[in-house]
């Protein structure tokens, strides 16, 4: 269950013109109670301790410094009013609209935001697609905490979509290989990209990998272990094996057949064969699944690009795993500009509006 968490405001550098109560919260209850985002199409993910509220302080504390912004301080008014409107400078899904939200909010809930697309919608380049309007200073602040927010959310949810459109009938997950401090809101750009989450962390499901295999004393061993410890703990959660031979997915299935265990899912790692000719053998794959026989849960784990998820998904799989999707993502180009016309020929002579 989410828990929500009221703290004393901190002791920060003058970040925005107009003084607030802080609130705390973590995980899906990130927003202000009485307050309603009504962009928030899809929810992040449940995590018991991460602090959405946090992180957004944190984006903004780190830059301001200690000083706060001193461009800003010296030329813009405190009492000066604008509006400034997003604009998508290339093609792609786009993101972090109700994060952006939060951010404008923890500067100045005066700010007045509105949409014309939500989270998962897809933008065409030159497409003003939001704006915001209020006291010119707290818009500027906010502005690249919310841009850098946004232009990740938007590029890990671009890619997700190519690739959970072209995976099916699979599901494509992400892994851990996330950005440090950035687990909860990249994990929620993949679903906003319509993909599927895999294990937020350590603590929500248990995944027997090579080096727990290797210090067990094997991979029978290992599932032993663990049956033993979720028993032992009166613990029921998803338990996955990897494995990397057809010989240890025999194995499995021999144990399993025998014995009862926890087990939910077998991951297929390294079973999808570089061929030179830059295709993909997959017969090894599709051996794999064709022996489990549904089973388990399947996951197909190593070699998964653009160019050969579809393949991979055609294998009978029932899931996809890609660290791609979230450690090599490439961010969606947006603006927030307040002389859009201005922003508009400058982007149409640099090919970018």
């Amino acid at each position: 269950m989410s828990r929500i968490i009221f703290s004393s405001p901190s002791t920060l550098p003058q970040l925005y013109s107009t003084s607030r109560r802080i609130v705390k919260m973590s995980v899906a209850q990130t927003i202000n109670p009485g307050v309603s985002f009504r962009s928030m199409v899809v929810k992040p993910p449940s995590h018991p301790t991460y602090d959405m509220k946090g992180v957004i302080k944190l984006a903004l504390a780190e830059d301001a410094g200690d000083r706060g912004d001193v461009t800003c301080l010296a030329t813009i008014p405190f009492d000066m009013e604008v509006e400034a409107h997003f604009l998508a400078k290339e093609d792609g899904i786009v993101a972090g609209i109700s994060l952006a939200e939060m951010i404008f909010h923890e500067v100045d809930p005066s700010l007045k935001v509105e949409w014309s697309q939500k989270d998962g919608d897809y933008v065409q380049k030159g497409l003003q697609f939001g704006k915001v309007s209020g006291q010119a200073h707290n818009i500027v602040v906010a502005e690249r905490v919310v841009l850098n927010f946004m232009q990740r959310m938007s590029g890990i949810a671009t890619l997700t979509k190519t690739m959970a459109d072209a995976a099916r009938p699979a599901c494509i997950l992400e892994t851990r290989k996330t950005a440090p401090g950035l687990r909860l809101v990249d994990k929620w750009a993949v679903l906003i990209g319509g993909g599927r989450n895999h294990r937020m962390g350590l603590f929500d499901m248990v995944m027997i990998k090579d080096n727990h295999i290797s210090i067990a004393g094997g991979i029978i061993n290992a599932i032993k272990s663990v049956d033993q410890y979720l028993e032992q703990q009166n613990l029921q959660m998803e338990v996955e094996v990897e494995t990397r031979t057809l010989e240890e997915v025999d194995e499995v299935l021999r144990y399993t057949s025998q014995t009862k265990s926890s087990l939910t899912r077998i991951m297929l790692d390294n079973m999808v064969i570089p061929l030179p000719n830059g295709d993909v053998d997959v017969s090894m794959l599709k051996d794999a699944v064709e022996m489990i026989n549904g089973r388990f849960e399947t996951e197909a784990s190593g070699n998964v690009t653009l160019e050969t998820v579809h393949k991979i998904g055609q294998t009978g799989v029932t899931y996809i795993s890609s660290g791609a999707l979230t450690h090599s993502v490439k961010a969606l180009d947006i603006s927030l500009k307040i002389d859009t016309e201005l922003a508009l020929q400058v982007g149409r002579r640099t090919k970018r509006a």
